[in-house]
């Protein structure tokens, strides 16, 4: 019998809702009979097939209401990874002339790795400042969008700071000089209102796993017909999705989805209003107590429930390895076999030091007042008792 790895029961409070959250009690309850007793194939004639896609339609619905979509300009894919990459590898590439990828230093991996891939195909790629607010920098946006500039991408709020990035200007911008724009809003679904229409965007990706749906599955947003038709497939096979993205739809993870879309229709402002009140009361706590500590963005218009913090001197790795009790992350990467600091605060002009030295803190819809509470006393205790280990 193979062994299953060991791990500590001791309760933990988990206050990494930006990586992922667990699906709600009402997307499970959704997805269940798609598992078992609708569990047709969507693309099949028969009776139960088209229970299923009758499943798929709805859910379809759901998700475009809560992004203020048209249900026809959605495709299915397996994430917002996946919606990335078709958005920046299978763009259309008629105008010849055009041959410059405008991306922010600050984008989520599969946006930054997927644009660096075209580099070796005859196309540039360029990074898009941020100021040490976080936010992206208009000025230099505007002398870096041409029009050999095809297409711009720049997402609704970053996942370490919460920062929310100005998408409408952005997109102005660059169909002023005749270019596409794409955002990667993951990020910003059940945190903000989100319209994509307002936002003026010709792609926009989501994931359902970071609003209590499931993993595994997410939509490509399309602006209009003409681009959607034009798009270069990145799998190809029995061309579902108006054949942009073959294979057997994920039915349950769609019902998921749009179940979980379907609660944030319902109560966003409530969720708003929880996540303000319980970020401030964490900062205000931690501030009071560590003077020294910073809060990152702190004057910038961000996502609620999004902390990065960073506690002068005291390694993250460190800290976290002190805290077993919270579920907690920082933006270090291990780049050939070393840690790397968080390019996203590097790019904001962050010191080495400071970034190494800085945690994220995220909070979801289920994290009590209590658990912030706890959370601040054991972080608090912990670095005092690390600041008298280290001297510093």
């Amino acid at each position: 019998m193979f062994g299953v790895p060991s791990v500590n029961k001791k309760k933990q409070i988990y206050l990494d809702y930006n990586s992922t959250t667990p699906c709600a009690p009402e997307v499970v309850r959704g997805m269940l009979p798609y598992f078992t007793k609708e569990f047709g194939n969507p693309s099949s004639s028969h009776k139960e097939g088209k229970l299923a896609s009758l499943g798929v339609l709805r859910a379809r619905e759901l998700i475009a209401n809560a992004i203020g979509a048209n249900s026809r300009s959605l495709v299915f894919t397996s994430g917002a990874t996946e919606s990335n990459n078709l958005a920046l590898l299978g763009v259309p590439r008629r105008d010849t002339s055009r041959k410059k990828i405008l991306v922010s230093a600050i984008e989520h991996k599969s946006v930054l790795a997927a644009s660096r891939s075209l580099i070796g195909a005859g196309y540039s790629v360029e990074f898009i400042p941020v100021s040490n607010n976080g936010v992206i920098n208009l000025d230099a946006a505007s002398r870096l969008i041409d029009k050999s500039t095809l297409i711009v991408s720049v997402q609704a709020a970053n996942n370490e700071t919460g920062a929310i990035q100005p998408i409408k200007e952005i997109a102005r911008l660059a169909h002023n000089k005749g270019a596409l724009c794409h955002c990667d809003a993951a990020q910003m679904l059940g945190k903000q209102p989100v319209r994509v229409e307002d936002m003026n965007v010709d792609l926009a990706s989501f994931s359902a796993h970071k609003v209590y749906g499931p993993k595994g599955i997410g939509v490509l947003f399309f602006a209009n017909d003409n681009l959607k038709s034009s798009m270069r497939p990145l799998l190809w096979g029995g061309g579902q999705e108006d054949g942009i993205r073959s294979g057997t739809l994920n039915v349950p993870g769609i019902i998921g989805f749009g179940k979980a879309c379907d609660l944030v229709s319902k109560d966003l402002s409530k969720q708003i209003s929880h996540l303000s009140v319980i970020q401030d009361i964490f900062e205000k706590n931690v501030l009071r107590t560590i003077p020294e500590a910073r809060i990152n963005c702190s004057r910038t218009k961000r996502i609620p429930g999004t902390i990065s913090l960073t506690i002068p001197g005291i390694p993250a790795d460190m800290l976290m390895a002190n805290t077993p009790e919270l579920c907690v992350s920082n933006g270090s990467a291990c780049n050939a076999g070393a840690l790397e600091p968080s390019y996203v605060l590097l790019a904001m002009g962050v010191s080495r030091d400071d970034a190494e030295a800085t945690i994220r803190i995220s909070l979801g819809r289920v994290t009590t007042h209590q658990d912030v509470l706890m959370s601040c006393k054991i972080l608090i205790r912990t670095i005092r008792e690390l600041r008298l280990k280290l001297g510093v």
